[in-house]
């Protein structure tokens, strides 16, 4: 098993727009950077554990805990011309960007990004990184046990 920090902005899907779909799942859509989508395509599997971030947002941080709940598999959005996310290269024999599908297993309280970067037993995180903008970045799991019991508040 392995664990993820992903970031969505809340204004596109927040941890409470998650709550609010059906089957409390939503599919990873628009991630277009090839380490990210790595990452997806070829380490993700069914049940591991998914640090839900908000960002780009007034307060970023941990909004909530989800696992993965799908493989990878083509992100449709590719294919759709005009739309942000389209790519001219990408053709269903050969798709380029690929998605999982993301489920909620519990919101959390919002674990800032101030909180993270002022916790010393947090300090190799990727997020916290200078230059990470990663929107997926693994977690160590000593790192994800830890950031578990801070969030049991």
């Amino acid at each position: 098993m392995r664990y993820w920090l992903m970031k969505s902005e809340p204004a596109d899907v927040s941890i409470d727009d998650l709550a609010a779909k059906p089957n409390q799942t939503v599919d990873w859509y628009g991630v277009r950077n090839y380490q990210a989508r790595n990452f997806m395509r070829d380490q993700m599997q069914i049940g591991d554990g998914v640090l839900f971030y908000h960002s780009n947002c007034e307060t970023p941080g941990i909004a909530g805990i989800a696992e993965v709940s799908s493989l990878a598999y083509p992100d449709r959005l590719q294919f759709i011309k005009g739309h942000k996310y389209f790519d001219e290269k990408a053709t269903q024999e050969t798709p380029r960007w690929f998605n999982v599908d993301v489920k909620l297993v519990r919101k959390t309280r919002l674990l800032s990004l101030k909180e993270l970067r002022e916790t010393p037993k947090l300090a190799d995180m990727r997020i916290l990184q200078r230059g990470n903008r990663l929107s997926i970045t693994p977690v160590d799991p000593r790192d994800w046990l830890f950031i578990l019991d801070l969030l049991k508040d």
